[in-house]
């Protein structure tokens, strides 16, 4: 248990950064429950598959402990764990880059089983994205990030960045105009 009898979980998150930049593995091990959700969601999002999303998380929290000790700004953990997170998610896209020229995957062929619920239909509709517009749409729409943050993060052109968001917000709403709700008549 840290100094003073309080766990990890109680203290500022920028005070268990710079422990377990010190080599304290409890302190990293706090940061991982504290962030796994978010980064695992995040993945998913990315991905549109659960179980890559894992494997992806688990990279990024790996490649997190190993690289810590060089975030200077302990209180900006949370956007240096998004940087290395979308680098991690770059990094398996050019791995696997089989289909790079090929035409959009038939969107059907990356669902995953039926599931209920507004958030699965939504995975759904990311999942029939392009993947660098899926990027786009998750950094600005799930992460709050502005198209100059995305285009310096990702490092496509802001153009680009811009038309990727544009074109997939169109395609998901067609996807999801199930959702939209009816006009109302005048009362």
């Amino acid at each position: 248990m840290p100094a003073a009898g309080r766990p990890h979980s109680e203290r500022p998150e920028a005070l268990i950064v710079g422990l377990a930049q010190a080599g304290n593995e409890d302190a990293f091990a706090d940061l991982v429950r504290r962030r796994q959700s978010w980064i695992r969601n995040l993945m998913r999002r990315f991905s549109g598959a659960a179980a890559l999303a894992d494997d992806l998380a688990q990279q990024v929290f790996l490649q997190a402990w190993r690289s810590l000790r060089q975030l200077r700004q302990p209180s900006r953990f949370g956007p240096w764990l998004k940087r290395l997170a979308v680098s991690v998610w770059l990094q398996h896209l050019r791995r696997n880059d089989a289909l790079s020229d090929a035409a959009e995957v038939d969107e059907m062929a990356t669902v995953e089983p039926p599931e209920t619920g507004v958030a699965v239909d939504l995975d759904r509709a990311l999942a029939a994205l392009a993947e660098p517009v899926r990027l786009c749409i998750v950094l600005a729409y799930h992460e709050g990030m502005t198209h100059g943050e995305i285009a310096e993060l990702t490092e496509l052109p802001p153009g680009t960045v811009k038309s990727h968001i544009r074109r997939g917000t169109l395609r998901l709403q067609q996807l999801l105009a199930d959702y939209a709700t009816e006009p109302r008549e005048p009362s």
